[in-house]
């Protein structure tokens, strides 16, 4: 099941699982240092693949005024391999598109990623940059 909240929707059970899972891939899994929750996490909606009571997939929505952007895509380690990536990169697309009409969707996407977002419709906008020692390059989807 897809749910969708605002932070202060969330209850702290439901926050402190989504910081957990962010943290465990973000920081611990792919051995990055960084602020992983940040000002945006204030008032951003938190789209969660929930089954039993369980996080398996989850991203967040961030509307940036001139654009529309989602990001921190994950999928608890227990769970990959079923097809939730592109289960929950769908449902957030669909939900920008439901709350957002007619918004133009750029994200920084990591760039192993871009073949991904590619069957997404989404198109290469930069060259590949460093993001926190990570290669990433930004990417943008039409919303029509």
């Amino acid at each position: 099941m897809i749910i969708v909240k605002h932070t202060n929707e969330l209850t702290s059970k439901e926050l402190t699982e989504i910081f957990k899972q962010r943290v465990a891939v973000f920081v611990v899994e792919q051995n990055c240092p960084y602020q992983e929750v940040d000002a945006n996490d204030f008032d951003d909606l938190h789209v969660c693949l929930v089954e039993n009571n369980k996080l398996m997939a989850y991203t967040r929505i961030i509307d940036k005024g001139d654009h529309i952007t989602f990001g921190r895509v994950l999928v608890v380690k227990e769970y990959r391999k079923d097809g939730l990536g592109r289960q929950i990169v769908q449902a957030t697309i669909n939900e920008i598109k439901k709350r957002f009409p007619n918004q133009t969707i750029q994200i920084q996407a990591q760039a192993y990623l871009q073949k991904f977002y590619e069957s997404f419709d989404f198109k290469a906008i930069s060259t590949v940059y460093l993001e926190d020692n990570i290669p990433h390059l930004d990417m943008l989807l039409e919303n029509n």
